[in-house]
């Protein structure tokens, strides 16, 4: 129950936190866009994939280090803890360093990733700050790992957040007193030094042998799980980046720096919901790397139970969210936000987006119970084909497509590759159970899913589409999914499940206001 606590409190600490900052936002992308243009947006989100490809450079430490820490938390072994925190401090400071001299030496070079070079100022200056906001990223954060690999995701989501939200609001006035991008991005490299040192001082308080300075050697045996760790890890690292963060890199080679702006609106929508379900998943990682490092061989069954549990949420809330965005993305940016019929994606680039949207959010659960359960090494050859396979088809299909074509190429390399091996991986080395019954549950929920979409979007096409119709189609979309969903799965002993885990927090709540 105490690691049920522990989620529940991290998924709401995280829930509220991104809620507020996707609002928070939106407003700044209005500020961003009235006083500098759509460039400037392609530029921003073009420099952040380059960056993102630099810190391959990390390996998956972060990872690695995360499942390292599970057991000796669990057991409150204090001076492994130490140790590990040592070597970490020592692999994060260096990672930063190396990134910072590859963002160097890269400046000749990252205008090849531009169709043409735009007539922006301080181009160089504007690169070299991304860089060392990548680089300050990295200075204090392995004390930020301990404070979640914890349970205590909730004190580092609160500081994140506070922070998030004060360099936002500071962004937006000096945006508007200068109107200087250069200015723009030095308050986000103070905000995220700032914030990692507040991190770094409040897991000083938690943990006071932090400042110990006794510490033994990392045993031998430690040091090579986690080199082991770090070597599959790192090529799960270069999938990702490859698949998650080459996008913007190809719209603007391929396509155009304009358009990269133009779909960096659409991110803007899509990657902030991605970010709140994910910490959703985030947050339960430690809880279940908890469980599974105090689980014997009698435990694998409730392990496996729970995964259940956590698959059929993904599932409903995956589909809730796909629902939404076909239905309402378009009219919310038309008519509400930007309100402005030319930042609009055509019809089907909408769907393939939602669609890599959903089977992104479908891998969540598998993710995270072998990320807990430190299984990395036995897929570590799935990102390298994966990698291949997106570029070649995003190349191939963005020459007949445009800009739909690169999202196929993601929606292809993801069923011909992460689909079936990382659910294979979890259920041969961890719950050692037959994969057949994940495939029936996934295609199932799949093809509900696919018929509450279609559903939907007959039924919002009747009350039409204009301003007036927002409000009819957030109706649609909060009772239709909702409503099929509860008749479909109301006996299932996993709504059985949230259905308990509901009473038990009402019930804690009126105990509260009681009190």
């Amino acid at each position: 129950m105490a690691r049920t606590q522990n989620s529940l409190r991290n998924i709401g600490a995280a829930m509220l936190g991104q809620m507020g900052g996707i609002l928070v936002n939106l407003l700044a992308r209005v500020f961003f866009l009235h006083y500098l243009n759509q460039t400037y947006l392609g530029l921003n989100g073009l420099f952040t994939n380059v960056l993102t490809m630099l810190s391959l450079v990390e390996l998956g430490v972060g990872p690695a280090m995360a499942y390292s820490l599970y057991a000796p938390l669990a057991r409150n072994d204090v001076e492994k803890i130490k140790s590990h925190m040592a070597f970490y401090k020592k692999a994060y400071i260096t990672i930063g360093l190396i990134i910072g001299a590859l963002g160097l030496a890269f400046l000749p070079f990252y205008t090849v990733f531009m169709d043409e070079v735009p007539d922006i100022p301080h181009l160089n200056v504007i690169y070299l700050l991304f860089v060392a906001n990548t680089v300050v990223s990295y200075f204090y954060s392995y004390k930020r790992s301990l404070i979640v690999c914890d349970q205590k995701k909730y004190i580092e989501t609160g500081i994140h957040y506070g922070a998030y939200f004060v360099l936002n609001l500071v962004q937006i006035i000096f945006l508007a007193l200068t109107k200087n991008y250069v200015v723009f991005l030095v308050l986000q490299v103070i905000s995220t030094w700032g914030e990692n040192f507040i991190l770094a001082r409040k897991a000083d308080k938690l943990y006071p042998y932090l400042r110990d300075k006794d510490v033994r050697p990392m045993d031998k045996d430690d040091r090579n799980i986690i080199f082991r760790n770090v070597a599959a890890m790192s090529m799960h690292k270069v999938g990702a980046v490859v698949v998650n963060s080459t996008d913007n890199i190809l719209i603007s080679k391929l396509i155009g720096l304009a358009t990269a702006g133009l779909y960096s609106n659409y991110y803007t929508i899509i990657h902030p919901l991605q970010t709140v379900t994910n910490q959703i998943f985030e947050s339960i990682v430690a809880s279940v790397g908890n469980l599974s490092a105090n689980t014997d061989e009698e435990g694998r069954e409730h392990l496996r139970e729970t995964f259940n549990d956590v698959f059929f949420f993904a599932f409903w809330i995956y589909t809730f969210c796909a629902v939404c965005l076909l239905n309402l993305l378009p009219p919310f940016i038309e008519f509400i936000w930007l309100r402005n019929r030319g930042w609009l994606l055509d019809r089907g680039t909408l769907i393939v987006l939602v669609i890599n949207f959903y089977l992104y959010g479908m891998r969540r659960p598998v993710l995270t119970f072998r990320d807990a359960s430190g299984a990395f090494w036995n897929d570590r050859y799935k990102p390298l084909f994966e990698s291949i396979i997106n570029l070649a088809a995003s190349i191939l299909l963005a020459r007949r497509f445009g800009l739909m074509g690169i999202f196929l190429g993601t929606m292809v390399s993801t069923v011909t590759t992460s689909l079936w091996v990382e659910p294979y991986v979890l259920y041969r080395n961890v719950f050692d159970a037959p994969l057949r019954d994940y495939f029936i549950r996934f295609a199932s929920h799949a093809l509900v899913t696919a018929g509450i979409c279609f559903l939907s979007v007959w039924i919002c096409g009747l009350v039409g589409y204009s301003l007036l119709s927002v409000i009819p189609r957030l109706l649609i979309c909060l009772v239709l999914p909702n409503g099929v969903m509860f008749l479909l799965f109301c006996r299932t002993s996993e709504f059985k499940y949230f259905g308990r885990l509901g009473k038990e927090l009402l019930g804690k709540v009126q105990d509260h206001v009681g009190k």
